[in-house]
């Protein structure tokens, strides 16, 4: 299992960006050396999409390494699917309760994740596995009971699991409607409570990324406080349309670019802290 490292000195912060469908822009985050390149598979009736294996085919020949989010419901299709694409890594981002009273519910949802998650190892041995751990919006009143409960989740499945990932939970929590893709959470655009993902990060036996909102006007202050062992960018470093909104599975070049450059900013500001 891998342990958790942090960007003290000059140690590596790890840099993941999402929705890369395309060959052509994976292979210019291999050149700009982003170190996680993830995919999505949206639909169980249209899980082989051939460009994304060739999007993870091109990674795996490079420097960088291939992650691969599957929302599929089922387990089967979900190891059909890694055995088709072969990636370094797989991303699970089912969307687990966090409500006080849903503390029944959270250990259920646990079990079961715990399930597939040791099937993949089992089947898969060689593959990582990236778990997201669902973090409230800002919270103003009292975090204990957000916090004891994510600190529950993270217990349970670190043993099976090699890098947690921050996600910001939007609504309620447990509301599953009130994500952007029901039952699942992420790409919210959204920024996470900056305390409770500390936490995480400083209580986890396993790296942790910090995902959720995370930009390049943002994510050098949101290293300083939270101290990940990598972050997570998706819509804030996708291009916008005319109206100013995200363009899923299209990346502005140069808003990474700066993103990247504010990520290695911070890690050489870490050597006088």
């Amino acid at each position: 299992m891998m342990r958790q490292t942090r960007p003290h000195g000059k140690q590596r912060v790890i840099v993941q960006l999402y929705e890369i469908q395309d060959p052509g822009e994976a292979e210019r985050l291999v050149e700009m050396e982003v170190d996680h390149i993830g995919s999505v598979i949206l639909s169980p009736d249209q899980w082989k999409v051939p460009s994304v294996r060739e999007v993870i085919r091109l990674v795996r020949q490079s420097r960088s390494k291939s992650s691969l989010i599957t929302l599929l419901p089922k387990t089967d299709d979900i190891l059909r699917a890694l055995d088709w694409y072969e990636p370094d890594l797989v991303h699970f981002c089912e969307l687990i309760p966090l409500a006080p009273g849903d503390g029944k519910k959270r250990g259920e949802v646990c079990t079961e994740l715990i399930r597939i998650q040791e099937r993949v190892k089992k089947e898969f041995p060689p593959l990582g596995i990236i778990r997201s751990i669902p973090i409230p919006r800002p919270v103003p009143a009292d975090s204990v009971p957000a916090r004891e409960a994510i600190l529950e989740i993270a217990r349970a499945l670190e043993s099976c699991t090699d890098w947690f990932m921050t996600d910001t939970l939007r609504g309620e929590p447990g509301l599953a409607a009130d994500q952007p893709v029901s039952g699942y959470v992420g790409i919210t655009g959204e920024v996470c409570d900056g305390d409770l993902a500390a936490a995480l990060v400083e209580s986890s036996g396993i790296p942790v990324i910090l995902a959720g909102g995370i930009s390049p006007e943002n994510v050098f202050d949101a290293i300083g406080r939270t101290r990940p062992a990598g972050i997570d960018s998706c819509s804030l470093t996708n291009a916008r349309d005319s109206s100013g909104r995200p363009v899923r599975f299209r990346k502005d070049m140069d808003r990474v670019r700066r993103l990247l450059d504010e990520v290695r900013r911070a890690e050489e500001e870490g050597v006088k802290r």
